[in-house]
């Protein structure tokens, strides 16, 4: 789909009626990154919309390195889409994403789901940058998917759900998007970055009903930051921390954690 003249790669799933879910999805990910049980399971009953924003995957145009930047793409796509209205399901970058849209476009944005996220200048979300380098060397040097130690814990259960997960994604066979580029990742990193210097901001602006959910040992973003973003925001809900999960909590827990966003979804 162009948008002001830059072509946007997505995919729609589920039926064609009702309020759009939209993913806004994390560092480095492509369409093909999001949990099959996690998309097909929302899709069964929601329409579900994934897209790469701006310059990531198959999608044109240049990553920006601001998450404002990132944002304002995202609702330039959303109006493209001829909805009125959506509902909002953000993973860690793409819940910094989704909560500038709502505070900036309040009006097309129904529900908010927040899962492995936290709010500007949160504690720890500077170091993602560090973080992420460590161990994506740690994953060359040990022939590993730098998402087993960044998204699960290192126990037995995380280990065995980390493989679970990595197995899955490669479930999709035709029509895979392409790589995230390695400037778009470090605008990504960059703007990630930025996000955890920021001053907090005033959540209290953000009144929509909003579901939010982690694991219980979350080393990208600390769990006290999903914490922190239930107590702030006016009609926030938290998801109990996933026991034994980090930063991929919904996607270690896809049954539990699709059952609740369809609830939240539907109520």
């Amino acid at each position: 789909m162009s948008v002001n003249g830059v072509d946007f790669v997505y995919r729609q799933l589920g039926p064609q009626e009702g309020v759009p879910l939209v993913l806004l999805h994390h560092l480095a990910a492509v369409l093909d990154n999001w949990d099959p049980r996690v998309i097909d399971g929302l899709a069964a009953r929601r329409q579900v919309i994934t897209f790469d924003n701006r310059g990531v995957g198959a999608s044109h145009g240049s990553t920006p390195d601001t998450i404002e930047a990132m944002a304002h793409d995202a609702v330039l796509f959303i109006r493209a889409l001829g909805s009125d209205q959506v509902d909002l399901l953000g993973l860690s970058m793409g819940g910094f994403i989704a909560q500038v849209v709502a505070a900036q476009e309040p009006r097309l944005v129904r529900k908010i789901i927040l899962a492995g996220t936290g709010p500007a200048g949160g504690p720890g979300i500077d170091k993602v940058t560090a973080l992420t380098v460590r161990d994506t060397l740690k994953g060359a040097l040990t022939r590993q998917d730098p998402k087993q130690f960044l998204f699960f814990t290192d126990t037995e259960g995380g280990r065995r759900a980390g493989r679970a997960f990595l197995e899955r994604l490669k479930e999709r066979t035709h029509d895979r998007d392409r790589a995230i580029s390695l400037s778009s990742f470090r605008a990504q990193l960059k703007a990630i970055h930025r996000w955890g210097l920021k001053e907090p901001e005033d959540l209290s602006r953000i009144h929509h009903p909003t579901l939010v959910a982690n694991g219980e040992s979350d080393r990208m973003v600390p769990s006290e930051n999903t914490l922190d973003l239930a107590a702030r925001l006016p009609q926030g809900e938290l998801v109990p921390l996933y026991p034994d999960a980090g930063h991929g909590g919904i996607f270690q827990y896809h049954d539990e954690f699709v059952a609740k966003a369809l609830e939240f979804l539907e109520a």
